[in-house]
């Protein structure tokens, strides 16, 4: 999520907003889904968010600095924070040091201050650095954590820090103990298998109560805070609401249709990163479209893409490049979608 610094103020944000008091209230709005992800997956994605914060800080400085403009000004304004924390929460927890440096790099010099900086961004920088680290290191981006009630012997802070800086695990522990494929992950290759969904939910601790366990709580959290930032006008509602509309409506007709092998529309709403997309990711004011009409195709195409690619792509989620792509053809959008200009009459030809 980031703002353009030569405006000020993006069309959805009250005049008397700055660019690091929106992106305070942004990160503000992340807390409880991060609290939420530690007391459900541990002390990795703390540990992933410190490690990118260093990174994006780092980065963006020296960016900045070989661009002969003020260092300061720039990292406080806090948009290279918000995009670390974004990146961090994508990331399994207690990913290596290195991959998360990689990822947050290029996130920060290529996808954001090669483009101009702040406010020029053609692509959300987090999910440009994510999808980098997707595509070129995909091993590493299976490794995610179990929920704390399934794992054997939850590692501590320390533990963390250690593991994610050195690769070296506690004696007690081997990469099993801290490595599961998420419900999005296994849903969709027991589904190409050729198992029902009733076979695959029954007595597999890693599903919840609509979608996994633990995930469905850390998205309620993040809906909590997307909602706040709506109330705070500080993103516009067209894009959450028609990127979880069209999802809802898709998933819903499919499961409606074959209940056996499409998952719920609560399934894909609560699963994975829907609503820290919806609400955070998606909503990014400079890379998304920025007319009424164009949030709502904006969204909704998110939303298509997101469903189109857990079912039939070779991702078992789907945010990252579902953004990607509508950032592409957001220019287009806006300028189909441009309002018509008060006093000015419709061309009769």
């Amino acid at each position: 999520m980031d703002f353009d610094q030569h405006q000020h103020y993006s069309p959805h944000i009250p005049a008397s907003s700055t660019v690091s008091n929106v992106m305070l209230k942004v990160v503000l709005a992340l807390v409880p889904g991060i609290i939420t992800y530690i007391a459900f997956f541990g002390w990795g994605v703390l540990v992933n968010i410190i490690i990118a914060g260093i990174a994006a800080l780092g980065s963006e400085a020296v960016a900045v600095a070989l661009r002969r403009q003020p260092v300061a000004p720039t990292l406080m304004d806090g948009s290279a924070l918000v995009t670390a924390i974004l990146l961090a929460l994508a990331l399994p927890p207690h990913s290596a040091w290195w991959l998360i440096v990689v990822g947050t790099t290029f996130a920060i010099i290529i996808a954001k201050q090669l483009y101009g900086g702040l406010g020029y961004n053609p692509f959300n920088p987090a999910m440009a650095g994510y999808v980098v680290v997707l595509i070129s290191f995909p091993l590493e981006m299976t490794r995610w954590n179990p929920p704390l009630s399934l794992a054997d012997a939850p590692m501590s802070l320390l533990e963390s820090f250690q593991y994610s800086l050195t690769g070296i695990l506690p004696e007690r522990l081997d990469l099993d103990m801290i490595s599961l494929a998420t419900p999005l992950d296994v849903m969709r290759t027991q589904l190409d298998l050729g198992n029902s969904l009733d076979t695959i939910t029954t007595g597999n601790g890693i599903f919840g109560i609509v979608a996994g366990t633990g995930s469905e709580w850390v998205s309620l959290a993040f809906l909590a805070g997307g909602l706040w930032l709506l109330f705070e006008r500080i993103i516009d509602w067209r894009i959450p609401a028609s990127l979880l509309a069209s999802l809802l409506l898709l998933s819903g007709l499919f499961s409606l249709i074959d209940s056996s092998n499409f998952a719920s529309p609560a399934f894909h709403l609560f699963a994975g990163a829907t609503m820290l997309g919806a609400f955070f990711i998606a909503t990014d004011p400079v890379s998304a479209s920025t007319t009424p009409v164009g949030r709502l195709i904006f969204g909704a195409g998110c939303g298509i893409l997101i469903y189109v690619i857990r079912t039939w792509g070779g991702y078992p989620d789907g945010i990252a490049f579902s953004v990607l792509l509508m950032n592409m053809a957001a220019p287009l959008i806006d300028y189909y979608t441009q309002p018509r200009v008060i006093g000015q009459q419709k061309n009769r030809s």
